[in-house]
């Protein structure tokens, strides 16, 4: 399985000027390295949790047929935008939204085909997907923006050069407390 987006956020998770009024910044001459920080700590954010802050187009692609539910790599899963099956020759098919049930109470969220939907000569599955909690930064939960922003001020506060030794704390505690609740957690 492969997961990639097929492109960026609606919106970036927190606002340049939360960032700066977080940080404290009262001028304008750093808002666009601000806003490349959000963009940034919200990726870092991201793939360190499985979480898509604001909607977001995913693609997870499959060399064949499953042969179970399909748990999708990113939450939460707003809705299914498209799913392609490839024939034994690579002729693509869409399927139509009765083939198959999305379970997106779970975390990952799973995808299940109705019986017979899916050939077994399959040679690809695409899963076109949204995941996000909305197409703005106020939909995304409170601790998780907190977290972006604990990130950027960090990351702002940081931005010279440390050798090994003196190197501050890439992380900082404040992000990984906030975040602790929204770990995925395998077994």
């Amino acid at each position: 399985m492969i997961s990639m987006p097929l492109g960026g956020p609606a919106a970036p998770p927190v606002t340049v000027n939360d960032a700066k009024a977080h940080m404290r910044v009262t001028h304008d001459a750093e808002d666009a390295l601000i806003g490349e920080l959000i963009d940034a700590a919200g990726r870092f954010l991201t793939e360190d949790t499985g979480i898509a802050l604001t909607d977001q187009d995913w693609r997870l692609s499959l060399s064949g047929a499953p042969s179970g539910p399909i748990a999708l790599p990113r939450y939460p899963v707003a809705s299914i935008i498209a799913v392609t099956v490839y024939d034994a020759e690579g002729a693509p098919a869409l399927l139509d939204g009765g083939a198959y049930r999305l379970d997106f109470r779970c975390r990952p969220a799973t995808l299940t085909f109705e019986p017979g939907t899916v050939p077994a000569t399959t040679s690809g599955i695409e899963v076109d997907f949204r995941a996000g909690f909305g197409a703005t930064a106020v939909e995304v939960p409170d601790t998780l923006r907190r977290a972006v922003m604990a990130l950027v001020a960090h990351w702002y506060e940081f931005r010279a050069a440390y050798d090994a030794a003196d190197q501050p704390v890439a992380i900082p505690m404040a992000y990984s407390r906030l975040v602790r609740a929204w770990r995925r957690i395998g077994v």
